[in-house]
């Protein structure tokens, strides 16, 4: 078999830059990971959460190795994923901020399980933890969806609209932005 690695020589690589922006204008749902570090909740704002598969329910976000929620993810069995709202984007900043204890603002809660969810949350999945797959220093975390919130249970009078990342500020979606 041969190797078409070293048969072709590889094409340039994309300037960091021009790929940061070419993300700038992919517009991203807003979520909050949690897990537990012992006793302690640690949280993070993921723009990069994805849908895998539905048979089984599989979902990734990806997350730096640099980053001070690493640890826990690493030794964590089961995170859990909180869709933020169009009105939580003070949350999604407090989430995204470095140095600061993100829960002590409060605005969220521990499931039976003891995982931490984002209150008024669109929706939260918990999840147990597939693979951590490396990636040139960040990793792939996919999960395998063991329970969520019912959004009629959440939210009474509906969900609130998704709370989207665009070109680095934080938007709303809903009715008044459909096309069709």
């Amino acid at each position: 078999m041969t190797n078409l690695t070293a048969a072709r020589p590889l094409p340039l690589q994309l300037t960091a830059d021009a790929f940061r922006s070419v993300f700038r204008g992919h517009p991203a749902g807003v979520a909050v990971i949690g897990a537990l570090a012992g006793d302690r909740p640690v949280g993070f704002t993921a723009t990069s959460v994805i849908s895998v598969s539905a048979e089984p329910p599989l979902l990734a976000f990806s997350l730096p190795e640099t980053s001070s929620s690493w640890p826990a993810v690493r030794d964590a069995e089961t995170l859990t994923v909180s869709f933020l709202g169009a009105d939580q984007h003070a949350v999604a900043a407090r989430f995204a901020t470095h140095g600061i204890d993100r829960f002590a603002a409060g605005g969220w809660r521990a499931l039976p399980s003891g995982e931490p969810v984002v209150e008024g949350a669109r929706s939260w999945i918990r999840g147990a933890v597939a693979q951590r797959t490396p990636a040139f220093g960040s990793r792939i975390v996919t999960l395998r969806a063991i329970d969520s919130s019912a959004v009629d249970e959440e939210h009474p009078l509906g969900a609130p609209s998704p709370l989207v990342y665009h070109d680095r500020v934080y938007h709303r979606i809903g009715a008044h932005s459909a096309i069709a």
